[in-house]
């Protein structure tokens, strides 16, 4: 399992390094098999600057290129030879500096101070395709004036600098199968070392509805398989690329972005540990979302493209007796999200960790979903997990709109445990004496 160091500190404000951290959680039985380095951009635009152009004239050697002057901030200004065809005077520009080094294509280009047809040239003017910020190569990048010369342009861009944490999670450690659970064992053993922290608890208090226009019903027929299920419906959703954080967030733990409304369910995943899953409302017929059980045989498409045949164990999330989703474990493959979805049905759900786990052994389908359902999540965190994505989706989806309350099925609530610690039975086991406070 995979832990951004920033994101943990986004619940706990953490003044260890990384390498303490991961010495505390190693002890707590939470074991970091490996910390890498996370760069949203490679090598992290370290050396780049806002430049500004403050002439700009034909080379005297080449036709096709242009001989600038460049301020690079500090009261500093360079020669650079640049062959764009859009490089002008009193342009705001990205300036690779003497000593940088640029990763574009798998190769590593380190910026010298040169000669190019007999005029020194110190530095390069870059296009976005060779910083990584965009495909385009037909020119420089032309940047805002606003920005002020020699401010580093990964301010600007905001680069994403992480580490990560590699987590090897034993199967009874379903409460920290997140970033927030990681965190509420760390804040426990640094309070057990003295050390006052605070966490910083998930909250959802922006969440509102905005209309009631949705008419969906949630019948459960197999409570025991699914004792709590939650649902509600967004309304004027566009399916479009993630905002940059996010593609981050993402991209930091291993997790390729999709879109926008994929990529929160994803988030919230592995931001609290509650799966989610969002179904095109359009495609549910009937406007009921049945979960149950189905005979022997009936087939189900995924979203893998594999027909499969189902048992009678399988709790499934249907449209009537129509298939939409193998609950817990994987989507259908015409119910999911896709280009042309304006409306969603979003799903948060405690499934039954032994029914998810048989599904998932006999279907061979291991996701992440799977993988936490079947472990156990917290039933407390449904109804939470949905406000969060809400909130989310409305601030990626700015004319989305809650079209529903949230529907919430807990016929019989999962009491929390209480558990009685006798002292004398605890220093039998040790064979010390601990103080009571």
């Amino acid at each position: 399992m995979n832990i951004s160091y920033n994101w943990l500190r986004e619940f706990l404000k953490l003044e260890h390094s990384v390498e303490d951290t991961a010495e505390i959680l190693t002890e707590l039985g939470l074991e970091v098999e490996g910390i890498s380095k996370f760069e949203s951009i490679k090598g992290g635009l370290d050396g780049v600057v806002i430049g500004k152009v403050k002439t700009c004239k034909k080379h005297p050697n080449a036709d096709r290129l242009k001989l600038t002057t460049v301020d690079i901030g500090n009261d500093k200004e360079v020669q650079i030879v640049c062959g764009a065809p859009n490089v002008d005077s009193n342009q705001t520009v990205a300036v690779a500096t003497v000593g940088a080094r640029l990763f574009s294509d798998g190769e590593v280009w380190t910026i010298n101070k040169s000669k190019i047809r007999g005029e020194e040239s110190n530095g390069m003017i870059c296009a976005e395709d060779e910083l990584n910020l965009g495909n385009s190569n037909e020119g420089i990048m032309v940047l805002d004036n606003k920005h002020k010369a020699g401010t580093p342009l990964s301010k600007i861009f905001k680069i994403e600098n992480d580490f990560i944490l590699e987590i090897s999670l034993t199967p009874n450690r379903s409460d920290a199968i997140s970033h927030y659970g990681v965190a509420r064992d760390l804040r426990a053993g640094l309070l057990q070392r003295g050390e006052k922290i605070e966490l910083i608890k998930p909250s959802a208090t922006d969440f509102i509805v905005d209309k009631k226009s949705a008419n969906i019903k949630i019948q459960v027929d197999q409570n025991q398989f699914a004792p709590r299920y939650c649902g509600i419906v967004i309304d004027n959703i566009k399916i479009e690329q993630s905002p940059e954080w996010l593609i981050n967030k993402l991209s930091s733990i291993g997790v390729s972005p999709i879109n926008n409304i994929v990529d929160i369910t994803n988030y919230i995943l592995h931001d609290i540990g509650q799966p989610l899953h969002a179904f095109d409302y359009d495609k549910i017929t009937q406007n009921k979302i049945s979960v149950k059980t189905l005979k022997n045989g009936t087939k189900f498409t995924a979203l893998d493209g594999i027909e499969r045949e189902l048992t009678e164990n399988d709790l499934m999330i249907c449209d009537g007796n129509k298939p939409l989703c193998l609950a817990g474990i994987y989507g259908g493959l015409n119910s999911g999200v896709t280009e042309k979805t304006t409306s969603i049905f979003l799903e948060s759900a405690f499934f039954d960790p032994v029914n998810i786990r048989r599904s998932s052994k006999y279907h061979k389908l291991n996701t992440d979903a799977s993988y936490r359902f079947e472990r156990g999540v917290d039933p407390n965190t449904t109804v939470l997990a949905l406000k969060k994505a809400c909130i989310l989706i409305k601030e990626t989806c700015k004319e989305a709109m809650i079209a529903s309350d949230i529907i919430d099925i807990y016929p019989k609530k999962i009491e929390e445990k209480q558990i009685i610690i006798r002292f004398d039975n605890i220093e039998n086991l040790i064979g010390e004496k601990i103080e009571t406070e």
